[in-house]
């Protein structure tokens, strides 16, 4: 088959590519960044915005199957959060039907569903975004919805935040304070169920829902890691394997939540609502669905994920140093936590 992987040169993008790639089909990149991979010359290669429907058609030419995970992020400014993630997956929607496409994957994010007040999360919850994010990514739900009534089959799945080798980000954050041989403030006890998502696990699911009959994949499906326990000791599994004698250290909820609320007001804190209000809580989703109609089996528990990637960013942190921007590719800049961490002595 030939696939199309919008995003293609982001960090989902590549690992979706090299799983293609794998599986033996031919891989086509959208991305509005260059594709400076190893796996360049063996994936072709489109550079442009998916909210311009001239390269959009183009790159769609006579692909089976797309998965769309272009997207902008938190950091990104209102309008590009909502012109990328909402008017871009129209652009993508509209040009995969007119080019009778057998399906489109849609990655969503568990961000729709706010801040819940139970746990777990099933796909029939309500919808409710936190942030523009959040909130876009329903609106761009609603936009395949429209879709789906034309007839086209377009699976969506609603991943919890995933990571692996090369994940930077926010991640880079935590890990950069673990390599630096300081201890992690948390908000709230830690005591909190907190799942995560293996990237890898996550391929896995997007191309299952990209072979199974169209019957049973044309739905939403969470996905998820199937073992983690709380953030204190999945996290802390990090800094027990750095060897450094550090550990997780609570804070008290509502007044780091309120400092952190002012420093996101004042663009001194890289840190987003929907991460820090959450972080003090539960948060895990079922994924009953995807194991039951897509036969997933995720292989990674958070723990193991976070340490794999951890091991990771310590090989490679020095290629990393002075990089910063707004994607999974680099590290976020930590703004006012970098001052915070040198005045970290526990």
């Amino acid at each position: 088959m030939k696939y199309l992987v919008t995003g293609g040169a982001g960090f989902l993008g590549i690992n979706l590519c090299r799983y293609l790639l794998k599986k033996g089909h031919d891989v086509r990149s959208l991305d509005i960044e260059d594709f400076d991979y190893p796996e360049k010359l063996k994936v072709e290669i489109f550079k442009g915005d998916i909210r311009e429907e001239d390269i959009v058609n183009k790159a769609m030419n006579e692909i089976d199957i797309v998965i769309h995970c272009a997207a902008a992020l938190p950091l990104y400014n209102l309008e590009e959060i909502f012109t990328i993630d909402v008017l871009g997956t129209e652009v993508v929607m509209k040009s995969a039907f007119h080019n009778n496409v057998n399906r489109v994957v849609m990655i969503s994010s568990t961000a729709v569903y706010g801040i819940p007040d139970h746990h777990p999360l099933y796909e029939t919850d309500r919808l409710e975004g936190v942030g523009p994010y959040g909130e876009a990514k329903i609106l761009a739900e609603k936009v395949c919805e429209k879709y789906r009534k034309k007839g086209m089959c377009i699976p969506i799945i609603r991943p919890k935040s995933f990571i692996g080798e090369e994940r930077l980000g926010v991640f880079a954050i935590y890990y950069d304070w673990v390599i630096s041989h300081k201890s992690v403030p948390i908000v709230g006890n830690g005591k909190n169920r907190y799942q995560l998502l293996d990237v890898q696990d996550l391929c896995e699911a997007c191309y299952l829902v990209s072979t199974l009959p169209k019957e049973i994949v044309n739905d939403v499906f969470n996905i998820g890691a199937e073992k983690f326990t709380t953030m204190k000791e999945d996290f802390g599994a990090v800094l027990t394997i750095a060897g450094f004698g550090k550990r997780i250290i609570p804070t008290p909820p509502k007044l780091t939540i309120w400092m952190l609320r002012i420093l996101e007001t004042l663009n001194l804190s890289p840190l987003y609502k929907w991460v820090y209000e959450t972080a003090p809580e539960d948060s895990f989703v079922s994924i009953e669905k995807a194991k039951k109609i897509l036969g997933f089996k995720p292989k990674y528990s958070t723990k193991a994920t976070l340490v794999k990637t951890y091991n990771w960013y310590k090989k490679n942190h020095e290629k990393t140093i002075n990089k910063t921007g707004i994607s999974h590719r680099v590290p976020w800049s930590q703004g006012i936590l970098k001052y915070a961490k040198k005045l970290m002595i526990l």
